[in-house]
């Protein structure tokens, strides 16, 4: 099962409620964590171990100047405006390009070849024997994050149960990770913002085709608004985590509810089960 959990903006708790998650299932069966959020990972805080790393490349364009004739076809082919042809030179703007190939299939003189570029990092290291933490890491100054979600992703293949821990917005980096997803657990508040934004989180869902429930979290007790939506648009609420100053002391100092706090272990071990009766149409 691959699980995504995102939600519409940043701020809302989706990675602590990831982590929660993904140290109470652990304790009964084997877990592989992806963190996609490749622009400010930050899973690694609660799971720290040592790490093997692999370098995440992207092809990009290499122009050969004694066989271009400077026909400008490359050009006018890049829809990304990653490659400008003047008289007797060539404008290659590596952070536009998106690798598609097109400049050099376009080429009349086979002019232009394509070479590796490295724009970020996947490391990967085992928590514990049934916890594993995978990590893609964009580069500095670098901002195509599909490319290194993607194999944070792959490098997860073959296991039997995966969380995906999504960046905050409904961008292609959120697109690119609930790619494939079983199911979306959207995180939420009971804020203006935090409804506006589960709106258009839940429409990617929806768009995708990919089932979804929803976790309200720092709940102050009046979510009629948020429940309201959900009732509206068919998604159950599958959790509420309370706005709580014992949550918010263990969760401010880096620590886990579920292993910090009685009976919360067995909380997100129930969604878990929420969430797999929801996929079945049980809910």
């Amino acid at each position: 099962m691959r699980l995504a959990i995102a939600s519409g903006k940043g701020g809302t708790g989706k990675s602590t409620v990831c982590a929660n998650l993904a140290q109470s299932l652990s304790e009964t069966q084997p877990v592989v964590v992806v963190d996609c959020d490749v622009e400010e990972p930050n899973l690694h805080l609660f799971f720290p171990a040592e790490c093997d790393e692999i370098e995440v490349t992207v092809a990009n364009p290499v122009v050969d100047m004694s066989l271009c004739q400077g026909c400008g076809d490359c050009g006018r082919f890049c829809r990304y405006g990653a490659l400008t042809v003047m008289k007797g030179s060539h404008t290659f703007f590596p952070e536009l390009c998106h690798s598609c190939n097109g400049c050099a299939i376009v080429c009349p003189n086979d002019a232009i070849s394509m070479a590796p570029r490295r724009v970020g990092a996947v490391r990967s290291h085992r928590h514990s024997p049934t916890l594993t933490l995978i990590s893609g890491i964009l580069d500095e100054g670098e901002v195509q994050a599909p490319p290194v979600i993607h194999k944070a992703k792959e490098m997860a293949n073959g296991t039997t149960l995966t969380l995906y821990d999504a960046p905050p917005g409904i961008a292609c980096p959120v697109i690119e990770t609930m790619e494939g997803a079983d199911y979306c657990l959207l995180v939420t508040e009971s804020t203006p913002f935090g409804l506006h934004d589960l709106e258009l989180a839940a429409g990617v869902a929806e768009e995708m085709g990919i089932p979804a429930g929803v976790l309200i979290n720092r709940s102050d007790g009046h979510d009629e608004e948020i429940n309201d939506f959900c009732a509206s648009r068919g998604l159950p609420v599958l959790m509420t985590i309370p706005f709580d100053r014992r949550i918010a002391s263990v969760q401010n100092i880096g620590g886990l509810i579920s292993l910090e706090i009685p009976g919360w272990d067995k909380r997100f071990i129930g969604l878990f089960r929420s969430i797999i009766h929801s996929m079945e149409g049980e809910l």
